[in-house]
């Protein structure tokens, strides 16, 4: 293997690169390896890293750090089909990112089926589960913040990318969920652990490839395109009404919010609590108003949420909940509906990720999650299919019908399947929607500029 200091040279030029790399933008000051593990002998060669980087002035002791998992290939001779995926070339050896050779990944599932403990890697299985290892993998193209390698028609496995100390919720929750039997979950087979700063860090989880499922985000795009291309029709009067659809996914969404309730607890937090968390928000309201002026106009109105959310005079619930819920974490089987990737939003701390808070925070994510499907097609990127059609004003008003509609159906669905009724607890909903728009807009100004009257024309209408 080529030497750790010309492989650090290398990834500081090869990491900004990736998409996965969360540190775009800012100077990579310093690579160093804190973990090697050969996986596989000779040509071609497997090793599984953890590296650090560091970013920010050289010497600083508060510089940004992080960590990332790389599996690194090499080869003498590198195929055509792996070019794509070259870091470089050190003494006559192709380097290059082994998540996308088939020829080595099958060594993660060997390894799993196993049970196997190479150097600092455990790689377990789920107790009654058994793996296939004469798969071959194909790296998705749909991943940004993690990896995903899908084995056949059988199984995908996650590899997460950039890494925190800890167990990662997704696989803590999948677990849970699938020792009591939930039917909302892919089934899980296998993890990759190691130890990072002391402490039990998840790597990779494989769990059941959903082949036939579509997701959440397709299935309601859909269904807003087949109402805005009828002229006069209203939105349960399409042949594609999506409401039944948000009324099942809202009762298993009660369901696995019950199951969770179930494998973790229920808490509570006391109205100073509430206090607090409605102060945080005001504090995320008045950094995206400084960033983006654009808010201006619904800054009063969202503000008032959060006030009437901080008179909270009473204890509050909290459970474990997904964390990061839309319409692109959900998928529809042949039998029902399908939640996917609890690990919470990847850029917050692991110990918030990890924190309870109340259900109804999934339920405003959801919600949020239906009008950017509804205002996708409208306003956003998609909006040039429409833009010389005279009925666009028209469109505005049913997209108000398809997202109300669905918006009622999915918590209807939650309420009967015993969820909190979202409508009797306005207050709190309000806040909790209010709050995920402010992330959205900060979101959408920093990543995607051109998504940003999505949620800003969402804010028009539900401020107004």
């Amino acid at each position: 293997m080529p030497s750790h200091d010309r492989l650090e040279e290398l990834l500081a030029t090869w990491l900004p690169r990736q998409r996965w790399f969360a540190g775009k933008g800012r100077e990579i000051t310093e690579v160093s390896f804190v973990a090697d593990a050969r996986l596989v002998a000779g040509d071609p060669g497997l090793r599984h890293a953890i590296v650090s980087v560091r970013q920010g002035p050289p010497g600083n002791p508060d510089a940004e750090h992080y960590y990332y998992q790389l599996l690194l290939g090499f080869r003498h001779e590198l195929p055509g089909r792996l070019e794509y995926a070259s870091i470089g070339l050190v003494d006559g050896m192709h380097i290059y990112d082994a998540a996308h050779d088939p020829d080595l990944t099958r060594s993660l599932l060997t390894g799993m089926a196993e049970g196997a403990d190479v150097a600092a890697l455990r790689f377990r299985t789920v107790p009654g589960q058994r793996i296939d290892t004469d798969l071959t993998s194909l790296a998705s193209p749909a991943e940004q913040s993690n990896t995903s390698l899908v084995y056949g028609d059988a199984y995908i496995c996650k590899l997460f990318r950039r890494l925190t100390p800890g167990v990662n919720p997704d696989l803590e929750i999948s677990l849970a969920l699938s020792r009591s039997g939930s039917k909302h979950i892919p089934e899980l087979y296998g993890w990759i652990e190691t130890v990072l700063d002391g402490e039990s860090t998840t790597l990779a989880m494989l769990s059941e490839y959903l082949r036939t499922a579509t997701d959440g985000w397709r299935l309601a795009t859909t269904s807003v395109r087949d109402l805005y291309a009828e002229a006069d029709l209203h939105a349960y009067e399409v042949g594609g009404d999506f409401a039944g659809e948000a009324e099942r996914l809202g009762a298993a969404t009660a369901t696995v919010h019950r199951e969770l309730a179930e494998a973790f607890g229920v808490t509570s937090i006391s109205a100073a609590d509430v206090h607090a968390m409605a102060g945080r928000m005001l504090t995320r309201l008045d950094e995206a108003r400084a960033a983006i002026p654009d808010l201006n106009p619904y800054v009063d109105r969202i503000a008032a949420a959060f006030d009437d959310l901080g008179k909270h005079d009473g204890p509050l619930a909290v459970q474990r909940i997904h964390g990061d819920y839309h319409l692109g974490q959900v998928m529809r089987t042949e039998v029902g509906w399908v939640l996917l990737d609890f690990e919470g939003e990847p850029a917050r701390p692991l110990a918030a990720r990890r924190a309870p808070a109340h259900p109804l925070r999934d339920v405003a994510g959801m919600l949020r999650s239906f009008e950017y499907a509804v205002r996708y097609l409208l306003t956003g990127p998609a909006a040039a299919l429409f833009a010389d059609d005279p009925a666009h004003d028209q469109r505005e008003y049913r997209s108000h019908e398809w997202a109300d509609r669905n918006r009622d159906a999915f918590c209807a669905g939650y309420t009967d399947a015993g969820g909190p009724d979202p409508y009797a607890h306005d207050v709190l909903l309000r806040a909790f929607e209010f709050d995920k728009a402010v992330y959205e807009v900060m979101y959408e100004a920093r990543n995607r500029p051109s998504w940003l009257h999505v949620p800003l024309g969402s804010l028009a209408r539900l401020t107004g």
